[in-house]
């Protein structure tokens, strides 16, 4: 308790100095949706059932009902379209999809994705997550006939005790063929994603997960700690248990041990977690600068505003199915706020471009020169002519500082959501 009250007060501290007083981190009823203009927008789709209910995930899940999957098809396709009404045939540069686990509507993916092209004019990539447990031939060729040329496989882990530990409902055995068999399928980027600093796991075992994924080829490797929010199964489980999570000093070591590995067997950094190798395209889920999200939970981030629907399945179908936009919170974003967010998502990616920074900040804020200088002199980052690039260091206490800080407002925001379809206000 007294660890969030320091690090709430703390941050309040630092919002207000960066973004002004008169920035508010509230999010309110939303009430009337009013949409900017915009020409164009990355789309996030979210498909919340699941077959296996992970204890430690934190996403907006239930478990995967049959009946509910045609009425939560025609949800989403009402929902596109009335994107579509509202904003024009806007550009679309990628689409993601996410969950739950998708590709369990994966016949009710293609119609998705023929609507969406039927609305918008898609320009990019299409990537999207699953489980290892879902991988098959029929499954493969759907997803690349659909369009998907970027996919992600949580793995999490090929030691069979924390697979057993964290929930995984399938056995080590099945991800190596699972992985060769996508890896042979014909997408552009294969990404694994990995989790370190599972209760009592060892550095070595840590590398160990990471030396097999190397070995069996993948791209890139995204890797990330157990979270631990206070909502999920998980966060309930530890605090029953008592389980002893690894230490900052032990989660140093291990964060440290994973970057050089990585960078020693031809892997670059491309963001705190993730890892690729070669002029592949990056798999990436969260570093959009706009986006609209469609689904039970999804979020959407667009000039002035942040948008979240409603987590409810029920009541985001009722919703949609009655030509409304099932959005129950939004916040105003003021331009301050904007270019602060830019700014943390840019250094998650790890590199800032010095060029789109003067374009946002241009020479009216001191506060970013202060605070690049203190992250250089702490070691936390380095200059070229192009880039400000965080080093591992400061990599490090970036991924510190999101499990301390930004994974709190989540918290507060996804933990009310859940309990309630359509909040009155929740304030960050």
């Amino acid at each position: 308790m007294r660890l969030s009250i320091v690090s709430g007060s703390i941050t309040d501290l630092v919002r207000r100095y960066f973004t002004g007083l008169g920035s508010r981190y509230l999010f309110k009823a939303a009430g009337a949706i009013h949409l900017p203009s915009i020409s164009t927008s990355d789309l996030y789709i979210h498909i919340p059932f699941c077959k296996s209910m992970c204890p430690y995930c934190p996403y907006n899940k239930v478990e995967y009902d049959k009946t509910l999957a045609k009425p939560y098809l025609k949800a989403i396709l009402t929902e596109i379209k009335q994107y579509h009404n509202r904003l024009g045939r806007i550009e679309v540069p990628s689409i993601y999809v996410g969950g739950g686990t998708p590709t369990n509507l994966i016949d009710e993916l293609g119609i998705i994705i023929e609507i969406i092209r039927d609305n918008f004019t898609v320009s990019g990539d299409l990537y999207i997550e699953t489980t290892p447990s879902d991988i098959n031939d029929e499954t493969l060729g759907k997803l690349l006939r659909y369009g998907f040329s970027l996919i992600s496989l949580g793995v999490q882990s090929f030691n069979e005790g924390y697979l057993k530990l964290i929930g995984r409902n399938y056995t080590a055995g099945i991800l190596y063929p699972a992985i060769s068999k996508v890896m042979s399928a014909g997408f552009k980027t294969v990404n694994v994603d990995l989790m370190f600093a599972l209760p009592g796991q060892t550095i070595k075992e840590a590398i160990s997960d990471i030396k097999r994924a190397i070995e069996l080829g993948v791209d890139q490797i995204t890797t990330y700690p157990l979270f631990t929010f206070p909502y999920s199964t998980v966060g309930k489980y530890l605090k029953l248990k008592s389980v002893k999570m690894p230490g900052i000093v032990i989660r140093r070591r291990m964060y440290k041990a994973i970057h050089d590995y990585c960078v020693a067997n031809g892997f670059r950094r491309v963001s705190v977690w993730g890892f690729k190798r070669g002029d592949l395209p990056r798999y990436s889920s969260v570093t959009r600068e706009s986006y609209i999200g469609l689904g039970a939970g999804a979020a959407s981030y667009l000039p002035g505003v942040f948008y979240f629907n409603t987590f409810s399945v029920s009541e985001y179908i009722k919703a949609s199915l009655a030509q409304r936009l099932p959005v129950a919170l939004k916040m105003e974003v003021s331009e301050s706020m904007a270019m602060y967010y830019w700014l943390y998502w840019r250094f998650y990616d790890t590199y800032i471009p010095k060029r789109r920074l003067r374009e946002l900040f241009g020479s009216r804020d001191k506060k970013i020169r202060r605070l690049l200088v203190l992250a250089k002199t702490l070691g936390l980052c380095v200059q070229d002519e192009e880039h400000i690039s965080l080093t591992e260091r400061g990599a490090f206490w970036l991924h510190l500082m999101q499990n301390y800080f930004i994974l709190n407002y989540i918290n507060k925001v996804w933990s009310l959501a859940m309990k309630e379809p359509w909040p009155e206000r929740v304030e960050i």
